[in-house]
């Protein structure tokens, strides 16, 4: 369907300062997605300084984690109803501020509580990305400029732990931990220099209006979801956990009839239903809860398994990652830059089979070598970063295909918010599994299958990238 607009019209040249619109677009991006995988590497040192319980530093993460993925179905329509730009500067400074508070925080609560406030900044900056990009790049440019989202993302969720163990052996002027909060503010703030120079305004129906009653209904939703799954592998799995993601179904169910509705009223809906007639977004969503969820187990298991069954030290561990995020970025230019512009959908899939090839390489390296120093690992580490960037590259190209300017605010967030419930599932389960092994035979054995989960996870992202179009031209905009 056709929805009135005040976006500028269909752009065949592009923004001139496109290319640079992308660059602010993508730091914000890193940022987020650094600060949501560094705080495993800094808790032991935020622990012994501020003398935290392990529960405290639990919320730390989780705190981020659970106020970024409750807020972004949100976030992301506010883009469309007040103006990307706007909302995107506003959720830039917000993220700053707060990064800031979090690395001058002097006791565990504020700390806590920074962190919330810095989930919620992220919820509201990043979903703003994809709208920005799709209204200043011409149609036959998008493909490349939604392909770099995919290797910010793998990057940055390699390198986290890689800068975070550097940051802290490094320790500027005494800081510690702190620096891996501190390290935003300049890194912030040159973006909204940035940002402020080059972003155009851009935004959805002229006559759109807030919708606070389903607001009210996701956000409880999502809670009740994500914050079981987020606590629930900590705590043991007490009862109350599976009772309050029972209770998420019917809330969500509520969620979905309003929305449907208000669309039929003429109201805007928070969430368009009419989003999921596109094949290439609906499809999306169930591959990109698969492959994430299985990425962000994978990941969580692999930096444990280092530090905790081979006794590396968090920058050793960061480091011996290193080959994967040199994989990413091979395949992802791979993809990017010709495979995937070319191929579509196909070039997905394979990088998924290379991927799930290297986490086998990983599984007998393992056998080969139990007591590995690091680098026997390396081969493997590569294989599955390359196939990851293969498949990467060209997801969010392909998924966003048939979402029109005007809901791609809401597009935004409901994507990403699939992407943090796949990771949170994914921590959830493959992490139990990790810690069912007791002692060094048990954790090795959890291990490995952890990694064949893992590997049928990917296989299986494979097989429901079928639900996609081949390339993303061939999906008509709903």
């Amino acid at each position: 369907m056709t929805v009135p607009t005040t976006s500028p019209p269909p752009v065949t040249t592009g923004h001139p300062l496109r290319r640079l619109a992308l660059v602010a677009v993508l730091v914000a991006e890193i940022m987020d997605l650094l600060d949501a995988t560094v705080v495993g590497i800094a808790a032991p040192s935020i622990q012994h300084e501020l003398g935290s319980d392990d529960t405290t530093i639990q919320w730390i993460a989780a705190g981020y984690t659970l106020a970024y993925a409750v807020g972004l179905v949100t976030g992301g329509r506010l883009g469309d109803l007040y103006g990307r730009r706007r909302i995107f500067l506003v959720g830039l400074v917000g993220f700053v501020l707060f990064s800031a508070l979090c690395g001058l925080a002097p006791t565990p609560g504020i700390l806590i509580t920074c962190r919330v406030l810095q989930g919620l900044s992220g919820a509201i900056l990043i979903p703003q990305g994809f709208g920005i990009i799709k209204s200043a790049f011409p149609p036959r440019e998008l493909g490349a400029a939604f392909g770099a989202f995919g290797p910010a993302m793998g990057l940055s969720a390699v390198g986290g732990p890689i800068l975070a163990g550097a940051l802290i052996a490094w320790d500027p002027g005494g800081a510690g931990w702190r620096t891996v909060f501190l390290v935003n503010v300049p890194i912030g703030l040159a973006c909204l220099a940035l940002a402020l120079r080059v972003l155009r305004e851009s935004r959805g129906e002229r006559t759109a209006r807030p919708d606070p009653v389903g607001t009210i209904l996701v956000t409880t939703g999502l809670l009740l979801l994500v914050f079981p799954l987020v606590q629930g592998r900590e705590l043991g799995w007490p009862g109350w956990t599976f009772a309050m993601m029972a209770a998420a179904v019917p809330v969500l169910g509520v969620f979905a009839w309003h929305q449907v509705r208000r669309a039929r009223a003429g109201r805007s809906p928070l969430v368009e239903p009419a989003l999921f007639a596109s094949r290439a977004f609906s499809g999306g969503m169930l591959v990109g809860l698969v492959f994430f969820g299985g990425m962000a187990g994978l990941f969580l298991v692999l930096g444990l398994h280092l530090q905790l069954g081979l006794g590396f030290s968090p920058l050793r561990a960061g480091l011996t990652l290193a080959p994967w995020a040199l994989g990413v970025a091979v395949g992802a230019t791979l993809s990017g830059a010709w495979l995937g512009r070319r191929y579509g959908r196909p070039v997905l899939q394979a990088g998924a089979v290379v991927m799930a090839l290297g986490i086998a390489g990983i599984v007998l390296t393992s056998h080969v070598a139990p007591r590995t120093a690091g680098w026997e690992l390396a081969p493997a580490l590569l294989v599955s970063g390359v196939g990851m960037g293969l498949f990467i590259a060209p997801f969010f190209d392909i998924v966003l295909a048939g979402v029109t300017l005007p809901m791609v605010g809401s597009a935004s967030g409901v994507l990403n918010a699939d992407q943090q419930l796949g990771s949170a599932i994914g921590v959830a389960v493959l992490g139990t599994v990790f810690f069912s092994g007791t002692g060094a035979q048990g954790m090795a054995t959890a291990f490995d299958v952890v990694l064949w989960v893992t590997a049928g996870m990917v296989l299986a992202g494979a097989a429901l990238a079928a639900l996609l179009p081949r390339r993303a031209r061939e999906e008509q905009p709903a």
